[in-house]
């Protein structure tokens, strides 16, 4: 006869409320100080909880850094996945630079943590890189590089394609600050959907 196998407690509305503070909270001081200048004490005092109750639900800052770093991934990919090979070439890729256009405006702080960590060299997001972005960028521009070949798309290599749609699109959140500066502080997202819904239509129009 075998015990019983433990009884697993549900996680209750406070403790979930509670993480949801602290990485709502971290996110925040990743997104301005980087993960090296960032500190507990600094995600403590913008969740408004103590430094032992964060590590009551995280061992430390690592972890809360890359429990981000993997909401972010799922984020960032979608819109990749969502690229359909039966639709209308150009059609897929422009919704394809307008959603990553919206993302920059929806989610910048984001956008910055992601390239905090790959300006540090992708030290905890690294495996993720080869194992989840690289496959499916690959099929992308096999799936690009048959269009091309079939005469649908305007001649372009899907690699370089896919770093300037990134380039362009994520500027708007990694270097919100010097846009709002030099728009005004005007309101920039329809006018960068325009713009860029333009320049690659214009390079990928067969």
């Amino acid at each position: 006869m075998t015990a019983d196998a433990p009884v697993k407690k549900k996680t209750s509305r406070i403790q979930l409320r509670n993480r949801k503070l602290i990485l709502e909270a971290a996110l925040d001081v990743f997104s301005q100080h980087g993960y090296r200048g960032a500190t507990l004490d600094q995600i403590a005092e913008a969740s408004g909880l103590s430094k032992p109750n964060i590590l009551y639900y995280f061992d430390g800052k690592e972890e809360i850094h890359v429990t981000l770093l993997n909401q972010l991934m799922e984020t960032w990919l979608d819109p990749l996945h969502q690229i359909d090979a039966d639709g209308d070439p150009l059609e897929e890729l422009m919704r394809y630079v307008h959603r990553k256009v919206d993302m920059s405006f929806e989610f910048p702080r984001e956008s910055r943590l992601f390239a905090n960590e790959i300006l540090q060299g992708a030290p905890r997001m690294g495996p993720h890189l080869e194992s989840g972005l690289k496959p499916l960028v690959t099929h992308i521009a096999q799936m690009i590089n048959g269009w091309v070949k079939e005469g649908r798309l305007a001649p372009v290599d899907p690699h370089h394609l896919l770093f300037s749609i990134w380039a362009t699109t994520q500027h708007y959140a990694d270097f919100d600050a010097q846009v709002d500066v030099l728009m005004g502080g005007q309101p920039a997202q329809d006018g960068a959907r325009a713009h860029l819904d333009a320049l690659f239509r214009r390079l990928l129009t067969p």
